[in-house]
């Protein structure tokens, strides 16, 4: 069984994105900047919601903003249980 960690790093959390083909997302017409709903968006992903990609300042600006903390499975890309959510710090 592979861990599970939880950081808010910023390189940490896009290197494990970058190796899963992420990218950072929102949901569109989220609304204003104050009820950003951070997303990653994934090659394949078969997500319900409207994702709009965003840069990545945008993303973390966000993401220390809301004081987030980005908790994952450490697994290598294209394994099964590749896992991630964002949570309060």
């Amino acid at each position: 069984m592979t861990d599970t960690r939880t950081t808010t790093d910023h390189t940490e959390i896009r290197r494990w994105v970058d190796r899963h083909d992420g990218a950072p997302a929102r949901v569109g017409n989220a609304g204003s900047p104050e009820t950003v709903l951070l997303r990653l968006d994934f090659a394949g992903g078969a997500s319900e919601e409207a994702l709009e990609r965003i840069s990545w300042d945008d993303w973390f600006s966000a993401f220390d903003r809301f004081a987030l903390a980005f908790r994952y499975r450490d697994t290598d890309a294209g394994e099964d249980g590749a896992f991630f959510e964002l949570v309060p710090r």
